[in-house]
């Protein structure tokens, strides 16, 4: 075979970590491929001083790259859905096949992208865009594709599962754990990707697309962060055997489908909730095959490298095959793709973790319990601790059984109106994973 030539686009930390990759592993990429996959241009703002790569042409320009006749694929690793979108873009009018690790670019432009690289048969490969090193992308798209994917669910943000993981092994604040996250470069100086479970979203409705086989509708993930757990609720969830998570959750069900990313209890004898510090872990229901979890490091220059070249690995055996033999971009032709209504908050059912603070008087329990009964809630599990010493409040926790949110909401506004009841109460959702 004819050697392949492509070109990087961004010499950031996967940018850098690609060039060493392919150039450290060039033996084996070539045993596996059955050619020589080689580094023809690279263009960036600046060269990085830490590569050596005197031999390889570098261009300040990437547009350069994209409009380069010599190169068969074009590998974005610039980030953002602006300049990448562009270059994306007329990269494909150029004919050249796209390998990109932008969930962001993805999430947000993806139907459109994929029309016009399909309309021009080229292929964009997205792998390193969800859980960096994991081949969860993959996954879904050939190693699941004989299975009715029921649902799945997936600690996707390695920087929230840090956090979160310090609070409940150290007991810290969320703010005090989110600083060090920045001195260690875990999160950026604006955090409100990661702790607001935007990125998450992003690589959710990624998930969810190959998941059903539906165009991606990011608008439509419903999103909650974590800056609001408190090392309270953290340990009052270990005591009811349950850890809290940051998850992006997908399933399926006859009336429409869930895209949710919010803070969640998960029983602690699940393998994902023993997912700790900044690693990933996605778990996926499929019909036939069951439950099966994928793990692994999500993030990083070589992991997600990893993932990077695998995709260039993957279009370099079908650069001469024709498009409608290639894996479709969404693992699911364009003629079959399902527009599934997606179903709003408030109409998902799930259980609740619930904590009050109630004044110390006779009754007040009972009027919170009669409450929930009465909108058809039962209490699976409390606790009710003792007040301190000189304290008037007490707090209260409960578990509830499976229940629409709705329900749940109305019933908590009521019980905020009692007048034992001080500040608002605190809501997380509960899921058992199985």
């Amino acid at each position: 075979m004819k050697p392949v030539n492509i070109g990087i686009c961004g010499l950031g930390t996967v940018g850098s970590g690609t060039v060493k990759v392919i150039l450290r592993n060039q033996a084996e990429i070539k045993a596996r491929t059955g050619c020589d996959i080689r580094i023809a241009q690279i263009g960036a703002r600046r060269q990085n001083p830490s590569l050596d790569f005197a031999d390889i042409p570098f261009t300040s320009d990437i547009f350069a790259v994209a409009e380069n006749p010599e190169i068969h694929i074009l590998v974005e690793l610039i980030g953002g859905t602006t300049v990448a979108k562009e270059l994306v873009e007329r990269a494909i009018a150029n004919g050249k096949h796209v390998v990109t690790a932008n969930k962001a670019l993805i999430a947000q432009h993806g139907n459109a992208l994929f029309q016009k690289a399909y309309e021009k048969g080229v292929s964009i490969n997205y792998e390193a865009a969800v859980a960096g090193g994991i081949p969860i992308i993959r996954s879904l798209r050939e190693g699941l594709s004989a299975n009715r994917i029921e649902w799945l669910a997936g600690i996707i943000n390695g920087t929230g599962n840090f956090i979160l993981t310090e609070m409940r092994d150290k007991g810290r604040a969320f703010e005090d754990v989110l600083k060090e996250a920045q001195a260690l470069g875990y999160a950026e100086a604006d955090p409100t990707y990661d702790v607001e479970g935007i990125d998450a979203a992003h690589k959710l409705v990624i998930l969810a697309a190959l998941a059903f086989g539906m165009p991606l509708q990011f608008e439509k993930v419903f999103t909650e962060g974590i800056s609001k757990i408190s090392p309270v609720d953290v340990a009052y969830a270990g005591e009811l055997g349950y850890r809290i998570k940051h998850l992006g959750i997908a399933r399926k069900h006859d009336h429409g489908v869930e895209l949710r990313v919010h803070p969640t209890l998960i029983p602690e004898r699940r393998l994902i909730a023993n997912v700790d510090g900044v690693a990933n872990a996605v778990v996926v229901k499929g019909d036939a095959v069951g439950p099966t979890l994928y793990y692994g490091p999500g993030a990083g220059s070589e992991p997600t490298a990893s993932a990077v070249i695998s995709d260039i690995m993957d279009l370099s055996r079908t650069l001469t095959a024709k498009p409608e033999v290639r894996v479709p971009y969404l693992g699911t032709r364009f003629d079959q793709l399902q527009s599934y209504p997606i179903l709003p908050i408030e109409a998902i059912e799930t259980c609740y973790y619930l904590r009050m603070s109630a004044l110390d008087r006779p009754g007040v329990l009972s009027r919170i319990t009669q409450i929930l009964s009465d909108a058809g809630i039962s209490i699976e599990a409390l606790i009710q601790k003792q007040p301190w010493q000189g304290e008037t409040e007490v707090p209260v926790i409960l578990l509830t059984n499976r229940v629409r949110e709705s329900d749940i909401n109305r019933a908590i506004e009521q019980i905020e109106q009692l007048d034992s009841i001080r500040h608002k109460v605190v809501k997380i959702r509960v899921e058992s994973l199985s």
